[in-house]
């Protein structure tokens, strides 16, 4: 393991999770456990090789762990209690990273899992709606519900339930929404946003 040689809690830490990917592998892990092919799937660019060496590394500093998943003894990668302390820090970068997204994805690859993290980390706790309010999200791929709760929000797979309402729009634009970079009045009248249902629940969620 790399070291600094400087006694650091944040030197430390990097020391652990600092190296090019292992960020955006913690990443994948907080949406859910998976499995090496998913991690490779949702790591666009991420060599096989350098893959296996990274979970290697983090598995041996206990940031996470391997288990039996499944039939067949198939096994897949997850946090420990100690790594999935990472959402704090990795919420607070991406609402960091604001000003770097405005410019869009301008042909970086996108999955919209990703949105199951950066939603409710821009959101925060900065509005107050009624718990259990959900808000699909229609984006173009998987449909995704934004669901309120006592803590803040979450973003998972439409379970088949009733919806509040129901936000249409590119995923860089919820994205917009959701970091105030852009308001939902002008979004509408850009033609960028569609809306069904409550639109009163959804201006309130996504209020800057």
């Amino acid at each position: 393991m790399r070291s600094y040689g400087q006694y650091c809690g944040l030197a430390r830490s990097l020391e652990v999770v600092g190296d090019r990917w292992n960020l955006l592998i913690v990443r994948q892990l907080l949406v859910a456990p998976a499995r090496y092919r998913d991690l490779i799937d949702g790591l666009p660019g991420i060599a096989t090789n350098l893959l296996a060496d990274r979970l290697r590394d983090l598995e041996t500093s206990g940031v996470i762990e391997r288990r039996l998943a499944g039939a067949g003894n198939v096994v897949e990668y997850a946090l420990t209690p100690w790594g999935a302390e990472l959402r704090q820090p990795i919420e607070s970068l991406i609402r960091w990273s604001t000003p770097l997204m405005v410019r869009g994805p301008e042909g970086d690859s996108f999955r919209p899992e990703w949105l199951t993290l950066a939603v409710p980390a821009l959101l925060g706790t900065r509005v107050e709606v009624r718990p259990s309010a959900t808000i699909g999200l229609e984006i173009g791929g998987p449909f995704l519900e934004l669901r309120a709760t006592p803590a803040g929000f979450e973003v998972g797979s439409h379970d088949g339930g009733t919806l509040d309402g129901v936000v249409r729009a590119e995923p860089a634009y919820v994205l917009g929404l959701a970091a105030g970079a852009i308001t939902l009045s002008d979004a509408r009248s850009l033609g960028l946003v569609e809306i069904d249902g409550d639109e009163s629940l959804v201006r309130a969620v996504f209020a800057a």
